[in-house]
This record gives structure tokens, sequence and C-alpha cells, in this order.
């Protein structure tokens, strides 16, 4: 069935959503719960993607160990205990989670900043506060960049 916001948001590719032939599982940790809320709605619902919404990096690293595997990283860069840069190195030590690709979500998005998420190994950074009617096609546009 095609859904007239796949139309309106280019999503549809003849035969299967577009998110669903190239991106489909998401690992998002965010600890702010109303943020992910918006996000899970914006990649869900408007995205289609299926997403797993952590609060914390521990939470991220348990849900790899139970066997969950994402085709995509979502990172939040300012967490308690353990921030999202330290999450994905504990992330990189694990075979699932190794080379899967990262995107940072943050409100720190100076040049200098950029850099350092970049050196990281991230595809993109998301600036924060984030437009959720945007928040899917941006993921998808850094998805579809990442080689």
């Amino acid at each position: 069935m095609i859904y007239p916001e796949q139309i309106e948001l280019g999503f549809y590719v003849w035969g299967e959503t577009m998110t669903s032939a190239n991106l489909a599982n998401i690992l998002y940790v965010e600890d702010d719960p109303d943020i992910q809320t918006v996000a899970q709605i914006a990649l869900e619902i408007v995205g289609g993607f299926a997403l797993k919404t952590c609060s914390s990096g521990a939470q991220a690293l348990a849900e790899i160990h139970s066997g969950f595997v994402p085709d995509l990283l979502l990172l939040d860069v300012m967490m308690p205990n353990m921030d999202g840069p330290t999450t994905l190195a504990e992330l990189r030590k694990l075979p699932t989670t190794a080379a899967t690709p990262v995107v940072f979500m943050t409100a720190k998005v100076q040049s200098s900043e950029l850099d350092f998420y970049k050196s990281l190994g991230a595809i993109g950074v998301i600036a924060k506060p984030f437009d959720p009617m945007e928040l899917s096609t941006q993921v998808l546009k850094l998805w579809q960049e990442r080689v």
C-alpha cells in the first residue's frame, strides 16, 4: 500500500519503501524522554524506520548483547554517565556494531565539535533542536551519502 506521506517525502520506491530497502533498524540513544518521544514519532511514523530506543549507553550495549542488530546508530552526544562518544567507543568493541554507521545528535555544532564527531567516524551530525517533520529525511540523506 502506498501512503500519501511516502509520496510527499519521497520515500516510496516501486514495491517497497526506500527506508526498508536501504535502512531499516536504528539504535537510538537519547536520555531525554520528551525528545525520545518526538524522535520516535518522527522516525517510525513519518519515516517508516524500526527504532530501538535506549535511555543510556549502558542500555544500548545491553540491547546489542541481547541480539539487536542495527543498520544505523543514532546517538545523543550529551548524556549522564556515558556520553555519546563513549557509547560509540564501547559499541565499536562489539563485532555487531564495530562498523555500523553512526550519526550524532547534539546542540553543540561548532566547526571544531563537528570535526571531532567526524574524527570518531560519524557519517553526520543532526543539530538539536531538530524539526520532527524533517528528521527522517535528514537521517535517510546521511545514510545515502555515507559512501
